[in-house]
């Protein structure tokens, strides 16, 4: 856990300050490969307000020994249809709806077991092929298929911020994103309120370009060891 959490907090407070904000932007400490024990450190931070995780075998093994958590849990990683009922069992949200057949996948199995599960639809605004999500072209198709679904709450979009040091860049996908945004509440008429965009390396950028939710793992953790297998316990 990084000792200097307060910093996190002061750099989110600043970027808000240069853009002129003064709404709540919502923090998700991404989980992935942590520790179940560092999790529940981060738990105790005042402004944390979710866990992100990427894997649903992941999450299905920490949430078996977490207990009761005081904060929700949303799957920001790309999800594979055939993980879907999982994911609707172990998440609160469901962050990375990418294609009609998942959403009608996730629709469906909600229905089945009762739930309405709020959902964002992710977007691949930076064009690179090894980023998941729906490209802008297809994006209005998609929201039109995910509003019809009973089961399905769309609360706003998602995108994961280009590989670049350009911060104008950077900038531009952010930027992007807030337009689909913007479009698709005049469009539907609804609040559509979450705007989750931002990581570790560019979340100041993205609340510049007005995120309402940032998703921040090694600046919170610090570096990940990606051979550790115990991370569960």
């Amino acid at each position: 856990m990084n000792k200097d959490i307060n910093m996190i907090y002061e750099r989110i407070q600043k970027a808000k300050e240069k853009a002129g904000r003064k709404d709540k932007i919502s923090f998700a400490a991404v989980s992935k490969t942590r520790t179940v024990e560092e999790m529940k450190e981060a738990e105790k931070i005042s402004w944390v307000d979710f866990f992100g995780e990427n894997r649903v075998q992941e999450a299905e093994s920490k949430r078996k020994i977490y207990g009761t958590s005081k904060i929700s849990w949303r799957l920001i990683g790309h999800l594979q249809a055939n993980k879907a009922r999982k994911a609707v069992e172990l998440f609160d949200y469901i962050d990375s709806v990418d294609s009609s057949d998942l959403a009608l996948r996730l629709n469906r199995i909600a229905g089945e077991t009762g739930k309405v599960i709020p959902v964002l639809i992710e977007v691949n605004t930076s064009g690179e092929a090894s980023k998941s999500g729906i490209s802008p072209e297809n994006f209005n198709s998609l929201v039109d298929i995910v509003v019809k679904q009973e089961n399905l709450r769309l609360d706003g979009l998602m995108t994961v911020g280009p590989i670049t040091e350009d911060e104008r860049e950077i900038r531009s996908a952010f930027a992007n994103l807030r337009t689909l945004s913007e479009n698709a509440r005049e469009k539907t008429g609804l609040t559509l309120p979450v705007l989750s965009m931002g990581m570790s390396g560019d979340f100041e950028s993205a609340i510049l370009e007005g995120s309402t939710l940032i998703r921040i793992g090694t600046l919170l953790f610090g570096p990940r060891n990606y051979t550790e297998k115990n991370f569960m316990i």
